[in-house]
């Protein structure tokens, strides 16, 4: 089925050199309802694409605050590896566990065998 002319844009046809008729063909009334689906897909992009920025930007913040604890727990790490060494340490041992009456061993260990190892 072809779509009949209305007088008025034969009229206007006549009337206007072939460029301009083809604007007003652009932008009857027939034509904007045509492009409606158009125009609300560019409005669905437009608002993922302002979606997307607002994902990137709250993605960068988490991003951002991760690394700051990140660097804060190394930090502590750092601190407490020290403080471990430290007092890993033989002189602060024996101050640690002397309060307790416990004294660090002048004499070498004895060594203790199983007489029955030995026999075999």
């Amino acid at each position: 089925m072809q779509e009949q002319e209305n007088p008025k844009e034969r009229d206007l046809k006549a009337e206007l050199p072939a460029g301009q008729a083809s604007w007003k063909r652009w932008l009857n009334y027939q034509s904007i309802v045509k492009q409606v689906p158009f125009f609300l897909f560019l409005a669905g992009l437009a608002v993922l694409y302002i979606y997307n920025g607002h994902y990137a930007n709250k993605t960068i913040r988490n991003i951002n605050r991760t690394e700051k604890e990140v660097k804060e727990l190394q930090y502590e790490y750092t601190a407490i590896k020290g403080e471990l060494i430290s007092r890993s340490k033989q002189s602060e041992l024996i101050k640690a566990v002397e309060p307790l009456g416990l004294k660090e061993l002048v004499v070498s260990p004895v060594v203790l065998l199983d007489s029955n190892i030995a026999k075999k």
